[in-house]
């Protein structure tokens, strides 16, 4: 079966779902890379490589009545969309009405889990920024973060949304060991978004994280690493969106991840959720098209490898 019958032809036995973030043609942190590629694109063209869901953007339209067309008309889904949290500085009742819009958008479309990261004291968006200057907690501030994570994770779940906390460069919550101390300091509802290129970046293991993660992950975002790429700019002491302009990420199959043994440890915990390509580079030297193809390509051979469904 081809992979477009096998995105139409979705089955109640359906395990997972393949969908793209439209970072490959346009970058939220720096808008500068693909600026001028319309959303109509972004979106047939994400089609075409043979997603069947695409995350927010900040070219996509707030307003359901407006985007569910849009996506319909593509034959598109709203996996999910990124969600900056300030739960250090906010309290929970701050955060919960922060995210409403948001969660309501997500809610409107047929979403089930959000991108939830911590972005207080974030550095990952300024290239003036080197990563080791990124924010860090103290054990008070974990035990009360945890406390306000825990209650926001338990009311969006009582919504129907599963928070998928997102680790990632430059933030709070960046290495292994911090995404274990979340994983232990938090409660059930608290998910986790195994990102195999950010915590790569971090000096982690994607599938050592898998493995000692697999009940909570709720949510997967693919991008690969090209490793001398990589060695340099931790050499260098870079910027986060320096190595990106540099090539430091790429799709699943063009770097040094192996996704299959991963893939094999999601089966094995009954994950049930969608596989997305997230993988940030400059779309005026990576040809979006050409890129994400490649990484749907290689996504699929590897998930049916697995024995997942989709």
């Amino acid at each position: 079966m081809n992979s477009t019958n096998k995105n139409n032809n979705a089955t109640t036995e359906s395990k997972i779902r393949i969908g793209i973030n439209p970072l490959t043609w346009t970058n939220d942190d720096l808008p500068s890379l693909g600026a001028d590629t319309p959303l109509e694109v972004c979106l047939s063209e994400a089609r075409q490589a043979g997603f069947s869901g695409i995350e927010l953007g900040n070219k996509f339209p707030r307003d359901a009545d407006v985007l569910g067309p849009i996506l319909k008309k593509h034959d598109l889904s709203l996996v999910s969309g990124w969600y900056s949290a300030r739960l250090l500085e906010r309290s929970v009742e701050e955060e919960i009405e922060a995210m409403q819009d948001h969660l309501n958008l997500l809610k409107a479309l047929g979403s089930n889990v959000m991108v939830f990261a911590e972005v207080s004291g974030c550095v990952h968006g300024d290239q003036s920024v080197p990563l080791s200057q990124r924010p860090r907690m103290t054990q008070s501030q974990w035990q009360e973060y945890a406390k306000r994570m825990t209650a926001v994770a338990d009311y969006m779940a009582s919504e129907g949304v599963k928070m998928a906390y997102h680790h990632h460069m430059g933030t709070v919550i960046e290495t292994a060991e911090e995404v274990d101390k979340l994983m232990q300091m938090t409660g059930d509802n608290v998910g986790l978004l195994l990102d195999t290129g950010h915590i790569t970046f971090a000096g982690g293991d994607a599938l050592e994280m898998a493995k000692k993660h697999a009940r909570r992950i709720v949510h997967v975002h693919c991008k690969d690493i090209r490793p001398a790429v990589l060695k340099d700019n931790l050499n260098r002491d870079s910027a986060f969106l320096n190595a990106v302009l540099e090539g430091v990420y790429t799709v699943p199959g063009d770097g040094s991840i192996n996704y299959f043994p991963i893939f094999e440890v999601l089966k094995e915990a009954g994950y049930r959720g969608w596989i997305v390509v997230e993988a940030e580079q400059d779309p005026a030297i990576a040809h979006p098209l050409t890129y994400a193809t490649k990484g749907y390509e290689y996504l699929s051979a590897n998930l049916d490898k697995a024995g997942f469904h989709f």
